[in-house]
């Protein structure tokens, strides 16, 4: 049996003013620092220790790694940084106040824009200031790979190489894994893993900063998954 642990990042500035966040580099929170060091506390409790970590390229999940990290004193293991595993990309809503969304577009629509895979928020344009191709961390990806907006779907399309080339390698060698990342980009996983129905997928709900650990078996298959609070 093999584990690992999949965590969302802790309360960023902008899940605090209730604001959509995608690809927005919103900093943690003070709460968010308290709760990534008392995820560390938890995994520290229980025993666990890793190999190899894995997270985005936006500093809410970076900086969560650094504090869980810190607390096992494992600060010293490699961590590997992807934009496969950034936040979905909510398009002209980053920045927004999700009851001002509600307001102007209605409960509904914005109820799909965030849950249903299929569904894609308004776009922004190449020129606009949040589009990632202005940002130099981003500026290794081709057009194709750099969104407008993004439903949950493509979010899973590029997260899911990610995995299967680098997290699922690690794991291959007998690494034990620990990834900190984002609600959708950590649903997206979970869908795959669970074989999750696009239904079963939208009532997924991932608290902020609380070990998700899945026990797999030697064939990378689930065997079981659960909270460590």
């Amino acid at each position: 049996m093999q584990k690992i642990v999949l965590i969302r990042h802790g309360e960023s500035i902008f899940n605090l003013e209730n604001r959509f966040t995608g690809w927005e580099d919103a900093d943690l929170s003070e709460n968010g620092y308290l709760q990534a060091k008392r995820a560390g506390a938890i995994l520290k409790k229980n025993g666990y220790n890793f190999d190899a970590g894995f997270t985005s390229y936006l500093k809410r999940s970076i900086k969560t790694m650094h504090f869980v990290l810190e607390e096992l004193d494992h600060l010293w293991i490699p961590v590997e940084k992807s934009w496969r595993l950034n936040e979905r990309f909510y398009g002209d809503l980053q920045g927004m106040n999700k009851d001002d969304a509600i307001a102007k577009y209605g409960a509904e629509q914005v109820q799909k824009w965030r849950r249903d895979p299929n569904e894609y928020p308004p776009a922004i344009t190449r020129d606009d200031p949040r589009f990632p191709g202005h940002d130099l961390r981003y500026q290794d990806l081709t057009d194709r790979e750099l969104p407008l907006t993004e439903n949950l779907s493509e979010t899973m399309d590029r997260v899911l190489p990610f995995w299967n080339e680098a997290i699922v390698n690690a794991m291959r060698r007998n690494q034990k894994v620990i990834v900190v990342a984002h609600g959708n980009s950590l649903r997206s996983l979970i869908k795959y893993i669970d074989c999750l129905t696009d239904e079963q997928v939208t009532q997924l709900e991932i608290p902020t900063a609380t070990p998700w650990v899945y026990e797999l078996d030697h064939g990378l298959n689930q065997i079981r998954h659960y909270y460590l609070d």
